[in-house]
C-alpha cells in the first residue's frame, strides 16, 4: 500500500468523517474530499463555520473515509496529521470551476475570501482492507 493507492481510494469515495478538537473535546462531522493527490488531502470550508475555527484553534485532524462494496466487503482508509491553510490563486480558480455550486451559496467568485481551503499535506494514513466478517489482516500505515 503506498500513498498514491490512497489518494486514489479517498478520491473515489470523497465523503469522509472529520475529527477535530473543540475545547478540549472531539467534534466529528461528515464532509465531502474535494480532491488528494500526492500533495495532500485538500478540503474547502467557509471561515465563519465552526470547522474553521476549530482548525484555527488546534490543526490535529483525523478523517476516515469508509467503502462497502458488498455486505461483507468493505474497506477504510484513516488519515492523521494537521492542516493547513493554502493561500495559492491557482487553487482559488481550481475551487470555482470544480465546484460551482458555490456561487449558488453566495460565493462571489475565486477571491471570495469567506471561502478556505486547507489540506493534510503531512501525517500518517492507515488503510484497513476487511473482506469478511471475522477475516482481519490489520492495517497497513504510510506515513506521507
Amino acid at each position: 500500500m503506498s500513498l498514491l493507492d490512497c489518494v486514489i481510494f479517498a478520491n473515489k469515495i470523497k465523503n469522509c468523517a472529520m475529527a477535530t478538537v473543540e475545547d478540549n473535546k472531539p467534534r466529528v462531522r461528515m464532509l465531502g474530499l474535494w480532491f488528494a493527490d500526492q500533495s495532500g488531502f485538500y478540503f474547502q470550508a467557509w471561515d465563519f463555520k465552526e470547522i474553521y475555527h476549530q482548525l484555527r484553534g488546534n490543526p490535529s485532524v483525523e478523517i476516515c473515509f469508509h467503502s462497502q462494496d458488498k455486505a461483507d466487503d468493505f474497506s477504510m482508509l484513516r488519515v492523521r496529521g494537521e492542516v493547513e491553510f493554502v493561500n495559492k490563486r491557482s487553487l482559488k480558480e481550481r475551487l470555482w470551476t470544480d465546484r460551482p455550486f458555490l456561487k449558488d451559496l453566495g460565493a462571489e467568485g475565486p477571491n471570495d475570501s469567506r471561502i478556505v481551503i486547507f489540506r493534510i499535506a503531512h501525517g500518517e494514513a492507515s488503510f484497513w482492507p476487511v473482506k469478511k466478517e471475522g477475516d482481519y489482516p490489520g492495517s497497513e500505515d504510510i506515513k506521507f
